[in-house]
């Protein structure tokens, strides 16, 4: 088995509609129904520029296949941080300050790699990278 690439992460809330906008606001990613029969009040789908919905957001009210305990807001567990492959740091980190988001910006010049660290509003710890063409 071979491994194409990281399908999606998915993100268990009880703040289906915050999360969502979060997406939507600071990486413009858009919003849209999970496939029938998921119900838009309990799934949001979060898709890429390149059609590819790369977060499935859940509410804690979903019923899932393979369930398991989880504690929405809290620490996410074994799971560090999400790290993202982004473009246009400048508009990224603008948003960020537009929403009021906490960040911390680190640099890896040796690498040309910018940072930005930042959390949803579960608590998931994101790493948004942006490197130097």
């Amino acid at each position: 088995m071979i491994v194409e690439r990281l399908d999606h992460i998915n993100i268990i809330t009880d703040k289906l509609s915050e999360t969502a906008q979060f997406y939507a606001n600071i990486l413009d990613l858009e919003e849209r129904d999970g496939p029938p029969p998921m119900k838009r009040d309990q799934v949001r789908w979060m898709y890429d520029r390149n059609d590819i919905a790369i977060l499935h957001l859940n509410s804690v009210e979903f019923p899932r296949l393979y369930d398991r305990a989880v504690a929405p807001g809290r620490d996410t567990g074994s799971i560090h941080h999400v790290a993202l492959r982004c473009s246009d740091f400048d508009e990224v980190k603008a948003r960020l300050d537009t929403n009021g988001a906490d960040y911390q910006i680190n640099e890896v010049p040796s690498i040309g790699l910018r940072q930005i660290f930042t959390s949803d509003p579960n608590n998931v710890l994101l790493e948004l990278n942006f490197f130097s063409k």
